[in-house]
């Protein structure tokens, strides 16, 4: 038995440059994983099982759905005893779903002695979902498709996260459908390269005039409660706020773990105290 962690993601930056023929929407973002994270255990059986402490179903929970797809595409009867220990919250805009599936695809492929390629287990997590290639590349990524194709970025350090989720979680088709307003491909381009060079910097001041989500628009008139908590960790001092991909959940950059912690005594809602993640892919098995 082996036990592969599945990171949580945030959204520094997310810009939306219109909607495709294909029903989806081009975007641009800067994603990066952090500490925050489910794990997944994988031990060899004759049958495929899935105990999951969550209350989705097995049957529409990403692992499953990653195992099903794996076993298809290998054409393989071999089967596996997996145990997910969730601890992402679910439709919180962190990729918790995606990121179990890309672990998945992941431990099946090293248990069952697949030896397929990264290239190939992108292409499979591809049809899983649209964050599930960045699980499987560089922790830190710009993301750019529907959020297939990624570019490694190297950031080097870390920083200092508080991530609060209201009660309520926000179904990623809703805030697209609220979406008010593109950015355009030139501006985000530019933005884009600024912020990485500030975040190389450490300079944290200017990440605000750079950044921005363009699903606030239309998610932040219908859940005021969001912007709430984005105003309250202001107060705090957190120096750059934002929510990450189509929320809940919001996340402030603090100058230190210990600012983060007392942010966090003085936030009424679900949060956690976490850590960006620098380094290679998760596939190089860092």
């Amino acid at each position: 038995m082996f036990t592969l962690p599945a990171p949580a993601k945030i959204n520094w930056l997310l810009f939306v440059l219109g909607k495709r023929d294909d029903g989806y929407h081009e975007i641009r973002s800067l994603m990066q994983c952090v500490d925050l994270a489910d794990q997944l255990d994988f031990e060899a059986s004759d049958t495929l099982s899935l105990e999951a402490n969550c209350s989705i179903p097995t049957s529409e929970n990403a692992v499953w759905k990653a195992a099903l797809l794996l076993k298809e595409h290998a054409g393989t009867e071999k089967g596996a005893r997996i145990t997910l220990r969730k601890n992402v919250p679910m439709e919180a805009g962190l990729g918790g779903g995606s990121s179990d599936a890309a672990s998945a695809l992941m431990g099946l492929n090293r248990l069952w002695e697949l030896g397929l390629s990264l290239k190939e287990l992108s292409l499979l997590g591809a049809k899983l979902g649209s964050d599930v290639p960045f699980f499987l590349g560089a922790r830190c990524s710009l993301v750019s498709g529907r959020g297939e194709i990624t570019k490694p970025v190297g950031l080097e350090g870390s920083f200092a996260l508080l991530i609060v989720k209201p009660s309520f979680g926000v179904p990623t088709p809703r805030a697209y459908r609220a979406l008010s307003r593109y950015t355009r491909l030139t501006k985000a381009r530019n933005n884009i390269k600024l912020f990485i060079r500030a975040l190389k910097d450490g300079d944290l001041g200017s990440l605000e005039p750079l950044g921005g989500n363009d699903l606030e628009t239309g998610v932040l008139p219908a859940y005021p409660e969001i912007s709430r908590i984005k105003d309250a960790l202001k107060r705090e001092g957190s120096s750059y706020v934002m929510m990450s991909g189509s929320g809940s959940s919001v996340f402030g950059v603090f100058r230190d773990e210990e600012a983060a912690r007392r942010a966090s005594g003085k936030m009424s809602w679900w949060c956690r105290i976490c850590s960006t993640i620098c380094g290679a892919g998760r596939a190089s098995g860092t």
